[in-house]
């Protein structure tokens, strides 16, 4: 065997040589100098070989080919005398010429790129023949205006190809003005085809180096983004690890990650706050804007210059003085190809995006769709474990679950309160950690002292059988650790624990009916003076909880209180919100006997032409009508805690401040109205949509001190309010007929909640049966609302007619209400005052008026 010279690559020849299937067999042959030999020659190569994947995976590599260029063009530049010497790259994948050239010696090199088929570079780099032209300012391929934008005059141009190894253009260099005031000749061509092929294989080496460089980078970073998302199961970390990590795979400015929300049609996602510490959410129409046409079709968009671009929107980009220059926007789909998601990039470091970007891009948002899809995954696992809880939490029934074994898994506030923990007194969140972790994991029949419970619920865990059991009497006590006899209440007791009754003895009673713990010596039998004892009636229901195939899986015990306490909850429940419901029972079963004289806001709400409305109606239908509308109207109550004194026909009565006092009750009342008008508008639009007639209701609201008690006896109570609020309260509500409004207040509301308001005063009257004059307003609306300019114009001009009114100028108040009544043609206040301010021009009122006006009817 001819051993290779040492001009030639051995690994190439013997790479050759194997190919023809001889390379074992040859090497057999060699003697052992001449084997030593080739691994000598070998050597060299592979470690030729080690150093340029050193080089690869050198971060300093750009940096050293821009160093490279810079010297080559300076060099260039030397020999041929020229004043500006310029060496353009050819870009394949984008078809273009770029080049970086430096503005000063400080500032940053910035990046052109031209169209590798324009001018006088383009028509180089596509023919690959030279141009040496004497006269530059004549030459029809010539670009006058870059001169002008560079500041420069160019006389005489020499630009030539640089060839690769396989004969192609790999760069142009172009040489402007050569010294002298004299053109370029044929012996500086030459001089520079001296030396191209050097310079070509050198570029077209950079070039290799630069792309096996990027890829190994984009390689790297694709990994490492990969096993980053794969450590995140939370949407909001995912998303803000993909913006990350793709922004350092691309070498991009920005980078964000929208998320699709088909059932709003919207794109979301969240970006770092100004302080760097805080997200914020972005939402943006799923069929707007660049990301908003990625997500439409699904297709890629790679745009190098965003303002050339017609989807793109630069009001952003003026709005913060950030210039976009190219975007690589890319869809992210999920495991079964459903549209997910779309990358966005923005701002390459250097120069525009490549089909190698997309390609690699590609690949990154496969593992983000998976990564997103697992994390969306996990977040609605425990939103539905979150849902689960919440429900068992909102049951007013005592809830346990069990394991098969019958051991308590969980169990809802409302258990841990059947039982005699205090969750809501003072150490409640010290009692709640106490009882969950001294309950959970006991087998329940330890802790529910309720007769045959055992027996049931392992029938259920074994057969699968559903149990209830009616009327059961639970029992068990409660010993606080630092009220010994019992002498405080609850709210003072402190830590309160849970003490069993002895089946052996019942004056005896076991902490945590846990007789481990006593024979520990962690605490004594307690006798029963100790313990304040509980006993329950409940309604007992035992179910199997099964697995989709129907397998049981765990117990459920229902334990339903139906003592004589919430017997009373439940009444009162109707009436007023939950929260009052607790401090009036705090306050003990007598509280409402009790008559107190109370400060406090009424309101009486009507149904309009309540007749009319129902004489075509069935029964069925006006108490299916009156139940959907006092449905909604109520909630409007309780959520001003307000309390339901009671509905007589289709009107109700409500009142807040009583039976416990509430701050601001005047403003509540007023929210409340307000409330109401809100929810009788999405009624009637209901309605609309069902072809029903609409509903108008009348509102009237006063304060003032009433006697508030549960009048009746033991077997017969009605809690309500007397006094002449509520009269007064009932009146206006019929004066809301009168002047053609929906809600009326007294005086006496408005002067509570003044600033918070927009209202008109109606009148002054003298309701039937008092002697004493009320001014009276129409509500208007809140105050952080504001209003039309029409209606303030409205308003300004009607209070300008009162005052003349007031004064007895009728003809100036006939003046401002006539200009009112054009703005407002129908307004019926406006025209009781014109008709009563005409009539007084005729036959005026007695000295002694105030202004007041006598209501005949109630």
């Amino acid at each position: 065997m001819t051993l290779p010279n040492t001009t030639g690559s051995v690994l190439a020849t013997l790479a050759q040589v194997n190919l023809m299937g001889a390379l074992t067999q040859r090497v057999k042959t060699l003697r052992v100098p001449e084997f030593v030999c080739l691994l000598d020659f070998i050597t060299a190569e592979f470690q030729q070989f080690l150093r340029a994947i050193d080089l690869i995976n050198n971060e300093a590599l750009e940096s050293m080919l821009e160093q490279i260029l810079d010297a080559l063009t300076l060099k260039i530049g030397q020999i041929l005398q020229a004043d500006r010497t310029t060496i353009f790259l050819v870009d394949g994948e984008k078809g273009q010429l770029w080049s970086k050239i430096s503005q000063s010696e400080t500032a940053k090199p910035i990046e052109i790129r031209i169209p590798l088929n324009i001018g006088i570079a383009g028509h180089v780099a596509s023919t690959g023949q030279c141009l040496n032209i004497s006269h530059a300012s004549s030459h029809p391929l010539f670009n006058k205006e870059l001169d002008k934008q560079m500041g420069y005059h160019t006389r005489n141009l020499l630009c030539m190809p640089i060839m690769s190894s396989k004969n192609q253009v790999v760069a142009v260099v172009q040489l402007s003005n050569k010294a002298g005031d004299e053109p370029f000749n044929e012996e500086d061509e030459q001089t520079f085809r001296d030396f191209a092929s050097s310079i070509g294989i050198i570029l077209e080496t950079c070039q290799s180096f630069y792309m096996a460089a990027r890829n190994q980078r984009g390689a790297a970073a694709l990994l490492k983004a990969t096993q980053t998302l794969g450590q995140s199961l939370d949407v909001e970390t995912t998303l803000k690890s993909v913006m990350e990590q793709a922004r350092e795979l691309m070498q991009a400015d920005r980078s964000t990650l929208f998320l699709l929300r088909k059932e709003s049609g919207e794109l979301w996602t969240k970006v770092a706050t100004a302080d760097g510490m805080t997200m914020m959410e972005i939402r943006i129409p799923a069929n707007k804007g660049i990301a908003g046409y990625v997500a439409s079709t699904g297709e890629v968009l790679n745009i190098p210059n965003a303002y050339e671009d017609p989807r793109f929107d630069p009001s952003t980009d003026k709005r913060t003085g950030y210039v976009t220059r190219n975007i690589l926007c890319m869809p992210v789909f999920n495991s079964t190809g459903d549209l997910i998601g779309v990358s966005q990039l923005i701002n390459k470091h250097q120069g525009s995006f490549t089909s190698s970007d997309e390609e690699f891009m590609q690949a990154f948002n496969i593992q983000a769709g998976i990564a997103l899809e697992n994390a969306k995954l996990f977040e609605s696992v425990l939103q539905e474990k979150q849902y689960q809880k919440d429900i068992l939490q909102s049951l007013s029934d005592a809830v346990i679950s069990t394991d098969m074994q019958g051991k308590i898994v969980t169990l809802n506030e409302a258990a841990l309160e059947l039982l005699g923990c205090p969750v809501h007194k003072s150490a409640g969140k010290v009692n709640l950690q106490l009882w969950e972790s001294k309950l959970l994991g006991r087998y329940v029949w330890e802790v529910v002292s309720v007769e045959h419970l055992q027996m049931r619920l392992m029938d259920s865990l074994t057969y699968g059988t559903r149990q209830y059991v009616p009327e059961q009497t639970l029992t068990a006590g409660l010993y606080c650790l630092n009220d010994g006899n019992n002498s405080v209440s609850l709210e003072d007791a402190g830590i309160c624990i849970l003490a069993i009754r002895d089946r052996h003895n019942p004056e005896l009673y076991i902490p945590w009916n846990d007789l481990e713990l006593l024979q520990n010596g962690y605490q004594g039998y307690l006798n029963k003076a100790q313990v304040r004892p509980i006993e329950r009636s409940i309604n007992l229901t035992v179910n199997p909880l099964t697995n989709p195939d129907g397998a049981v899986r765990g117990g459920l015990v229902v334990l339903e209180d139906i003592s004589q306490e919430k017997r009373m909850k439940t009444t009162m429940y109707r009436y007023m919100n939950p929260g009052v419901v607790e401090q009036v029972m705090a306050r003990g079963e007598d509280a409402l006997m009790e008559g107190e004289r109370k400060d406090v806001t009424i309101l009486f709400s009507d149904i309009r032409g309540y007749t009319t409305l129902t004489e075509n109606l069935g029964a069925q239908e006006v108490v299916r009508l009156l139940n959907q509308y006092f449905e909604t109207m109520v909630e409007a109550v309780f959520n001003y805690e307000g309390t339901l004194d009671k509905f007589i026909g289709d009107a109700l009565m409500a009142v807040f401040g009583a039976p416990l006092p509430v701050e601001n009750h005047a403003w509540m009342a007023v929210q409340s109205a307000l409330d109401m008008r809100r929810r009788l508008k999405e009624f009637n639009n209901k309605r609309f949509m069902e072809n029903q007639p609409q509903i108008r209701i009348g509102i009237g609201i006063s304060s003032g001190e009433v006697v508030s008690g549960n009048i009746g006896s033991q077997k017969r109570m009605d809690y309500t309010v007397i006094g002449d609020g509520v009269n007064l309260s009932s009146r206006l509500e019929g004066v809301t007929k009168e002047y053609g409004c929906d809600i009326i207040i007294s005086e006496f509301t408005y002067h509570h909640c003044a600033d918070r308001i927009w209202v008109r005063e109606l009148d002054k009257i003298r309701v039937k049966g008092k002697n004493e004059a009320v001014s009276v307003y129409e509500l208007i609306g809140d105050r952080n609302e504001l209003l039309e300019t029409q209606t303030r114009e409205f308003l300004d001009l009607y209070s300008l007619g009162r005052s003349a009114y007031i004064s007895r100028d009728f003809i100036e108040a006939i003046h401002y209400f006539e200009q009112a009544k054009h703005l407002q043609p129908h307004d019926r206040a406006v025209e009781i005052h014109l008709e009563r301010s005409q009539g007084f021009l005729t036959s005026p009122p007695p000295l002694a008026w105030d202004g007041a006006h006598t209501l005949t009817t109630k």
